[in-house]
């Protein structure tokens, strides 16, 4: 992404998972090394700023001007799934490229279905091969699932397995195939996947397809007396459309501590991305795997948040001066929420248009954000405002901010002021009014931007005051925007789009909308 930035790594992972006392003494070092951005590719649930060590860690990061990317997480598509939701760190969503992995499975009856593998290894004969169910041919009541130890091996040897996703890892059940004798394995997605397709190194001939083409293959199988089937493994291919499409597994909104700071920020490529890889296991990381490879195809928010820090250190190197509120502003306000033919961006989970719970401000676009035209900025004291609107006790934003702070007793603190990209607005009842206040910071020419709205929800109308901003060169001028509810979405959440443009830039916010 920024392919001459100078990169430092900080070890904070190991076999039993990576502890707090790690992650922060990480932090810190890193601090003092004076680096410009944080990437951090971990995270687990998500627990009250003050409880939560990578948030606590980012805020000294971000006092001294470091950005700090994080991953979601990869707990989709379940609501309220995401971690690493502090407005300090940018929260990096999941989605895919237009590059694809196929290898495709020829039943007996000939029907032929897509599905994804990054088997490169001895081919399987031309001829079809006999095809069992895993849950035929176990005695366990999970046998579906390819689990170690689950397999009867005289009725999988020289056989073609269909196991099932859930529980253990795709290439673990691989493993278990091979091990009890079997010659292939076509991996079938379940409901809790839909249609997601996630290519691995598998340790056999084998391929993964969606859960329409599993329970097709399953229905041929409980219905033919002699089934067969054949892999047939195509390489690369590239051009894959629509992409990109949110990832089934990305992390999903609204905040479940905040629900007015909507997350996740943005999303980047995450699935199936080529990725370094250590030679001291091998591509699948079982202990069985001799294979050493340099490279691999590796998948999840851990992969699309690294693309998203090294967008924010090019930024960072056109715009020095910008604060790290500012370079994830123009990040988040330029990325993009439809495809070129006008379309919405998808979500691999339902096929259907995703929301901004699903892929926040949009898809990261470089280019456009190296010139933003507006950002939103934000300082320290702006956060501990924040903390304050949340009614942090002085021990608690002692414990996020590492200083003593009082809190403005005459002052009206709102979570609504924090000047951030987007806008999760909640009604703590089905009627009344919610105001947010936003300034913006010309970072470009003179130039005079208008506002205008779109929200798919006829009962909230959405007013700003005022209307159009004038700005010298770098200026700032703030506004409110008013919404007004007369009555409950019957879906519990509306979604809108807030753009100021002076005609070239557009500067896009994402609304989000729920009743209580």
């Amino acid at each position: 992404m920024a392919t001459r930035a100078r990169i430092a790594a900080y070890k904070v992972c190991w076999i039993g998972g990576c502890f707090s006392s790690d992650i922060l003494a990480a932090i810190d070092r890193a601090i003092l090394d004076h680096v410009d951005v944080l990437s951090m590719s971990l995270g687990g649930g998500s627990s009250d700023y003050y409880r939560d060590s990578v948030a606590i860690g980012s805020f000294a990061a971000m006092e001294k001007g470091i950005l700090i990317s994080c991953s979601a997480g990869n707990a989709g598509p379940s609501p309220s799934s995401l971690s690493n939701v502090a407005p300090w760190i940018t929260t990096v969503g999941a989605g895919t490229l237009d590059r694809d992995f196929p290898a495709f499975v020829s039943l007996g009856n000939g029907l032929n279905f897509s599905g994804v593998s990054l088997y490169r290894g001895n081919a399987l004969p031309d001829s079809p091969l006999p095809f069992v169910y895993a849950g035929n041919a176990s005695n366990a009541t999970n046998g579906n699932l390819c689990m170690v130890g689950t397999l009867s091996p005289e009725k999988v040897a020289g056989k073609i397995v269909l196991c099932e996703r859930g529980v253990s890892a795709r290439v673990q059940k691989g493993a278990v195939v091979k091990a009890a004798g079997g010659l292939g394995m076509v991996l079938a997605n379940t409901a809790a996947n839909g249609e997601e397709l996630v290519a691995d190194a598998h340790l056999l001939p084998a391929t993964a397809v969606g859960e329409k083409a599993g329970d097709a293959v399953k229905k041929y199988l409980f219905t033919d007396a002699k089934p067969t089937v054949k892999i047939d493994f195509e390489g690369t291919k590239v051009g894959i459309q629509p992409s990109p499409v949110v990832a089934a597994f990305s992390s999903r909104g609204p905040n479940g501590l905040t629900q007015q700071i909507l997350k996740p920020d943005l999303i980047a490529p995450g699935v199936n991305i080529l990725a370094g890889w250590s030679r001291a296991v091998g591509p699948t990381g079982l202990a069985v795997d001799n294979r050493r490879v340099d490279f691999n195809i590796i998948s999840g928010t851990s992969m699309s948040c690294p693309h998203v820090s090294g967008l924010a250190a090019l930024v960072k190197s056109a715009h020095p001066e910008w604060s790290p509120a500012a370079v994830r502003s123009a990040l988040m306000t330029t990325a993009y929420t439809a495809y070129k033919n006008g379309q919405k961006l998808q979500d691999s989970a339902t096929g259907k248009p995703s929301t901004p719970f699903d892929h926040g401000s949009g898809h990261v676009d470089p280019v456009a954000a190296l010139n933003p035209g507006l950002v939103y900025d934000l300082t320290p004291e702006d956060y501990l405002g924040f903390l304050c609107a949340l009614n942090y006790t002085e021990g608690e934003i002692q414990s996020v901010a590492r200083r003593n702070f009082k809190c403005d007793a005459g002052k009206a603190y709102s979570v609504t002021d924090l000047n951030y990209p987007s806008f999760g607005v909640v009604f703590e009842s089905s009627t009344g009014a919610v105001k947010h206040t936003r300034t913006l910071t010309n970072v470009g020419p003179a130039a005079t931007f208008k506002a205008s709205v779109t929200s798919d929800s006829p009962l909230v109308k959405v007013s700003i005051v005022p209307q159009v901003l004038s700005f010298k060169e770098g200026e700032k001028k703030s506004y409110t925007v008013t919404f007004t509810s007369s009555g409950a979405s019957p879906h519990g959440n509306a979604f809108g789009r807030l753009e100021w443009t002076d005609g070239k830039t557009v500067v896009g916010s994402p609304i989000s909308i729920s009743w209580f």
